[in-house]
């Protein structure tokens, strides 16, 4: 496998950069919406946070992992 340039890495590592507070807001904002138009329970707002953040840092480190693995 070919090595990334620096303005490709420089792209991905931003894009992580904003990744996880918007995945943490997303869910936050669906746990609002559940919570506010649906359901009516003020623990779906945690739980929406939590899940957003989840995700987040799931995707950040399967990033990780595929830019550290050796593949030698």
């Amino acid at each position: 496998m070919a090595k990334k340039s620096w303005p490709v890495l420089v792209g991905e590592y931003t894009s992580l950069a904003f990744l996880l507070p918007v995945a943490t807001f997303v869910g936050y904002a669906l746990g609002w919406l559940l919570d506010e138009k649906v359901f009516h329970a003020h623990w779906l707002r945690i739980a929406g946070l939590m899940l957003g953040i989840v995700s987040g840092f799931v995707q950040l480190i399967r990033q990780l992992m595929r830019d550290t693995r050796d593949d030698s």
